[in-house]
Formats: structure tokens, sequence, C-alpha cells
């Protein structure tokens, strides 16, 4: 399904695989808050057993979501799609939690499950909330005619804007919990840090699932920054038309995720949220932002290699297939399969340890924080602390915000391609 995250709005670059130029319009970003963590600090911290299992929830819906729409908009199967129907995140009983798919901050919402930033819709403008997914291609709000399932959330009336269209088309998104978002597609003008596109595609959503509920999930709605051919309204995301009606720049966009000074950078990089080179890697197959995986490394060992990997902003942690995510943890001291603690996928390893764990892009290896691969101890007083790295059914890796956390991260659509840098 769709799931979420937001960012902030920049312009830069250093190159790599093709260079981007600076932008030259003025301040591009969103600044982007991050309300809690599910981590927190390494010590101190508990790990939510329920929150995590109902993410993975979540993002494997998002997923779904996604490859079903990529049928429906082309006619073919996604290659990462084979099999994954039949796949759930193992046979966990979930809560019925749930995570969605802007210059503004961006903030981390739902202990650590979502980046929101501000954008307006409509003439004159309405002011929403978004989570940032770059997970899912679509943006969508709690429409008019939205049931109590919208309560504490701001209302999209597209009623009152000069520029909005009814296109008389309908959509469901369906959840693993058995809730659902339904509603009608407009078309209408929006604005993200300053930057305006017009005939954008909105959901005008009529119910929101549990998950969207105000108490589960702060900001108003979600806005995808994917590709169109996973759209489930099979409509250029707000981005891709911001692009193609020549509101910036540069056809990139940027992220800083971090506990403060997030950032979603529209229109190229901000070169004052980097150091040193930017290492780009090409997009493999237009519909996520799916890449290459050179090499996952612990303490110096290759633990695997040439991964299909899909860079997701919207997802909170690192989901691999279980056969690799084994292998790592295999060569992490101390760590056991926590299968029968937690469910199957999850791994401890020692509180008091920090593993050394790396990601290798291009030919750079990123290191992950061991602040970040620690959701926290397994209960309290115990001396084992739960991965942020998951294993599952699926032949490919989510590499969500454990690793984007600690990275300036770069989405180029011009080149197809995605750039990591060294935060400052």
């Amino acid at each position: 399904m769709l799931t979420i995250a937001f960012v902030l709005l920049s312009l830069n670059l250093l190159a790599a695989t093709t260079p981007v130029d600076r932008g030259q319009r003025g301040d591009n970003r969103i600044w982007l808050r991050k309300t809690s963590t599910v981590s927190g600090k390494v010590k101190e911290t508990i790990v939510n057993v329920e929150q995590v299992l109902s993410q993975l929830l979540q993002t494997y819906d998002k997923y779904r979501t996604g490859f079903d729409a990529y049928l429906a908009n082309t006619g073919t199967e996604h290659p990462l799609a084979k099999g994954f129907h039949l796949i759930r995140p193992h046979s966990f009983e979930f809560n019925n939690t749930r995570r969605a798919t802007g210059s503004d901050p961006l903030s981390d919402e739902s202990n650590g499950l979502f980046w929101k930033g501000s954008i307006t819709v409509g003439d004159p403008a309405q002011t929403f909330t978004v989570d940032f997914d770059t997970g899912s291609s679509d943006l969508f709000l709690p429409g008019p005619n939205c049931d109590s399932s919208c309560s504490g959330h701001t209302i999209y009336d597209p009623s009152t804007s000069s520029a909005s269209s009814d296109q008389h088309k309908t959509y469901t998104l369906r959840y693993g919990d058995g809730s659902s978002v339904t509603g009608e597609e407009y078309t209408d003008t929006m604005s993200i840090a300053g930057i305006t596109a017009t005939n954008q595609a909105v959901g005008a959503s009529a119910t929101y699932s549990r998950g969207f509920s105000s108490s589960q999930f702060s900001a108003d709605g979600l806005l995808g920054m994917a590709y169109q051919s996973i759209s489930v309204y099979n409509s250029p995301p707000p981005f891709q038309s911001m692009v193609s009606q020549g509101q910036v720049d540069q056809p990139v966009f940027s992220f800083k995720l971090a506990p403060s000074g997030s950032e979603l950078f529209l229109g190229g990089i901000n070169e004052n949220m980097y150091t040193g080179p930017i290492t780009y890697v090409p997009v493999t197959f237009k519909a996520y932002w799916q890449v290459t995986l050179d090499t996952i490394t612990a303490d110096g060992s290759t633990a695997a290699s040439y991964l299909r990997a899909i860079i997701d902003t919207g997802t909170t942690y690192i989901l691999g297939d279980d056969a690799n995510v084994r292998a790592l943890y295999a060569l992490i001291p101390g760590s056991q399969d926590a299968s029968n603690v937690i469910g199957p996928g999850f791994y401890t390893f020692p509180c008091d340890s920090s593993p050394d764990v790396s990601f290798t892009f291009g030919g750079t290896a990123f290191a992950i924080s061991p602040k970040l691969f620690n959701l926290g101890r397994l209960y309290s007083g115990s001396n084992d602390c739960v991965g942020a790295v998951i294993g599952g059914r699926q032949s490919f890796w989510i590499v969500g915000d454990t690793f984007l956390q600690g990275v300036y991260s770069i989405f180029d659509l011009g080149n197809d391609q995605v750039g990591f840098a060294t935060l400052k």
C-alpha cells in the first residue's frame, strides 16, 4: 500500500554518474519534522513490537498496491511482483495501525513512522500536511464527504477551489487489516515550497483506513514521489507534473532525513547539507526508485551482493530477503534469531555492542549508524536489542529510513538515477 515520508526542497549537486546542475530559483525547500522515533536512545528504549509489526504490514500493503497499479497501467506484471501476492510478512498477527503514503519543515510523525511537511491545494490555497513518500506515486487528502475516520484532519473541499475539476473516477486502497481508503479523483492546483503544478491529480477521500486516523497519523494525507507507472490514478505524481510544466530548474529532488534540520529540496540539491562527492547509481526499472545494492557488509565481511533494492523514504526500516538477512546477522557477534520471540525475520544482538554494518552503492560504502540499526531493547532489563534490518519472503530489498537518515539522498528524475552523499 502506500506509505509516508516528509521532506524539504532545495537545489544543487555534485556528480558521479551524471552531474546535476545547481538550481537558480531561490529557496525550494520544505522543512520536515520527525515527531518521535521508535528507536530513540539505544540504552533507554524498549522496542515497540506492536508498532513495528504494524509498520511491516503497512509496507507490504503499499507494495502490493503499487504492483497492482503497475499491472493495471501497463498490462504487464512488475518484475519484482512475481509471487509477491502470496506473501504476507510471515504469519504475524498485526495490530490495526497503518502508515500512509513540501518551504516547510519535515517532521517524523507517529513514533517514527513518517516525515511530514506542508503543501497547498486549490485556488484559493488550502494548507495541508502530507507524508512525502518515494515508495508510492499518488496524492490523497481527506475529502468533504469523509466520515468520522477523517476526524482531526484538515479537509480538502474541491468545491471551494476555482481550479478543481471532478474526474468522475473513484479509487480504493485496501489494507491488510481489512480497512481501506476510498474516494474520488479530482484535478486541482497544488504547491510545494512555492512551486506550483496545475491540473494535478488529487484524491478526495471519503473514508480513511484505521491507520490514517489522527491518533495514528497526524499528517492530513500522503504525497507519493515515485514514477507514474505505479500511480493508482495512472496520473503524473506531483513532482513529475512540476517538471513537465517547467516549474523547477532541474528534475531533481533531495532529502535530508535526520532528528533535526530535515528537509526536502525540490529542483536540485542543497550543497549545505552534505560533504564530499555524490555517488550515483542508475534506476534499473522505472516504477519505484529501484537500484542495485552492490554489497552489504558487517565488520568488514560481505553478507550479500548484487541485490535489487528500492529506496523508500516512506518505510521506516530496512527489509530484505530471509536468506541474506540471515547471512548479515551471522556476521554480527552474539546475534540471535528472534522468530519465536517477535516473529520470523527478526534478530537481536547484544545491546552493549555497536554493529558495523555498511551498504555499498556504486562502489561507495555508506555505514549505518549503530543507533539507527538498533530498534531498542527486547524488554525492560534485557541485554538483547532488536535489529532494524528485518527478513521477509520477498526477493528484493526495501531500503528505508534506517539507512536514509545517515545520508543525503538525491532522486534524479531526468537521468533516472539516485545519489547518496555523506551528511555534514
